[in-house]
C-alpha cells in the first residue's frame, strides 16, 4: 500500500513546483514588460508642393527625383527675357529721375548766376540810357524843336527798358535762390514712384527662380522644360527631411503612460537590430477610431490617440511610409528626457 501512496504525493509535489516556477516566470516576465510600452506605426514627414509665383515657360529644371537639396538651393528657372527688359527699363527711369532731383537740389550753376547778373547789368544800362533819352526829348519838345510824338516814343522806350530791367533782376534772384521746394518735393515723389516700380520689376524677375524652402529630397518632378508654369501648377514635390517622426496610435488605457518629451526608441523591419533614438513630441488631444491602415478585426471600433515620436538625426535610413515599431520606456527618469536625448551620444 505504501508504494501506491507515494506516486500521488510525488505527482502533487512536481505539479506544485511547476506551478510555482510558472508563477515566478510570469511575474518576472510581466514585470519586464510593464516597464515598456510598444507601439506600431509608420514613418511620416512633411511634403511641400513647389510652384513658381509667376507665369511663363519653364526654361530649366536643375534637379531630379531623389536629389537631396538644401535650403536656398536653385531648383528651376523660367524664361525671364521679358522681365529682364522690364527691369532694365525701370532702372533707366530711376537713374534719369535721380539726376533731375540732383539738379533741383543743387540749384543754379555758378555760370548761370553770372549770366543772370550780366543780363541784369545790361538791362540796367538800357534803362538808364532810355531815361536820359526821354529827358532830352522833353527838353526839345518844350523848345519846339521836335514833335510831341518823339517824346511819347521815348517814354515808351523808357517804360520797356525798365520792365526788362525788372525781369532781369527777378531772373537773377531766382538763380541765386535756387529751385522751389515744391519742385524738389515733386521730383522726389516721382523718383520714389520709379524706385517702387523698379522694386516690383526686380521682384518679378526673382520669381522666375524656384529655390528650395528647406532641406529635403526631391520626391516628384511634375513639370518639364517647355511646360507653362503658374502659381497653381506644382513643378516639384519636396519631402522635408527635418523633422521626421513615426506616427503611431496608443489605446486609451495606455494613454496615461505617455508624457510629452519622453524618450523612445524606433526600430524597423528594413534594418533589424538597429535602433534609432527619439522622443515623444505630440499626443493628440482628441480620440479617433483605429485608422484603417493599422486596424484589425478585433479593434475596429477601439478608440486610440495619435502619437508622434520624433526621430533624432541622422536618420537617412527612415523613409516615408516605412512601418516602424516604437518602444517607450515607462521609467519616470526617462519620461521627461525630452529632445535632450538627441543631444546625447548614440
Amino acid at each position: 500500500m505504501k508504494p501506491k501512496l507515494f506516486l500521488p504525493v510525488a505527482l502533487i509535489v512536481v505539479l506544485a513546483g511547476l506551478a510555482g516556477g510558472g508563477w515566478y516566470w510570469y511575474e518576472r516576465h510581466n514585470g519586464a514588460v510593464s516597464d515598456l510600452l510598444v507601439l506600431h506605426g509608420n514613418v511620416d514627414i512633411r511634403e511641400v508642393q513647389l510652384a513658381f509665383n509667376a507665369s511663363d515657360r519653364i526654361e530649366r529644371i536643375l534637379v531630379r527625383e531623389g536629389d537631396r537639396v538644401s535650403a536656398g538651393q536653385l531648383l528651376a528657372l523660367l524664361d525671364s527675357r521679358r522681365l529682364r527688359h522690364a527691369a532694365a527699363q525701370a532702372q533707366a527711369q530711376v537713374v534719369a529721375q535721380r539726376e533731375i532731383v540732383a539738379r533741383y537740389v543743387a540749384g543754379s550753376r555758378p555760370e548761370e548766376i553770372r549770366k543772370a547778373q550780366a543780363d541784369a547789368e545790361a538791362a540796367r544800362a538800357d534803362a538808364v540810357n532810355a531815361e536820359q533819352t526821354y529827358g532830352r526829348t522833353l527838353d526839345l519838345v518844350q523848345q519846339h524843336f521836335v514833335a510831341q510824338q518823339q517824346a511819347d516814343n521815348a517814354k515808351g522806350a523808357l517804360d520797356a527798358a525798365q520792365a526788362r530791367l525788372k525781369a532781369a533782376e527777378e531772373t537773377l534772384r531766382l538763380a541765386v535762390v535756387g529751385s522751389r521746394k515744391e519742385d524738389i518735393a515733386a521730383a522726389r515723389a516721382t523718383l520714389a514712384a520709379y524706385e517702387a516700380a523698379l522694386d516690383i520689376a526686380q521682384h518679378d524677375l526673382k520669381e522666375t527662380s524656384l529655390v528650395a524652402p528647406a532641406d529635403g529630397v526631391i520626391e516628384n518632378r511634375v513639370l518639364e522644360p517647355g511646360d507653362m508654369a503658374s502659381p497653381q501648377r506644382t513643378v516639384l514635390t519636396l519631402a522635408l527631411t527635418e523633422p521626421l517622426w513615426v506616427r503611431a496610435y496608443v489605446p486609451e488605457p495606455d494613454l496615461g503612460k505617455l508624457h510629452l518629451g519622453g524618450a523612445a526608441q524606433i526600430t524597423t523591419d528594413s534594418y533589424p537590430g538597429k535602433r534609432y533614438r527619439g522622443w515623444i513630441g505630440f499626443i493628440s488631444p482628441s480620440a479617433e477610431f483605429t485608422p484603417k491602415s493599422v486596424e484589425t478585426q478585433e479593434v475596429r471600433t477601439a478608440l486610440v490617440y495619435q502619437v508622434r515620436v520624433f526621430a533624432c538625426p541622422p536618420h537617412d535610413e527612415l523613409r516615408l511610409g516605412m512601418p516602424a515599431t516604437v518602444t517607450v520606456a515607462l521609467d519616470p527618469a526617462q519620461a521627461s528626457a525630452g529632445a535632450d536625448v538627441c543631444k546625447s551620444g548614440p
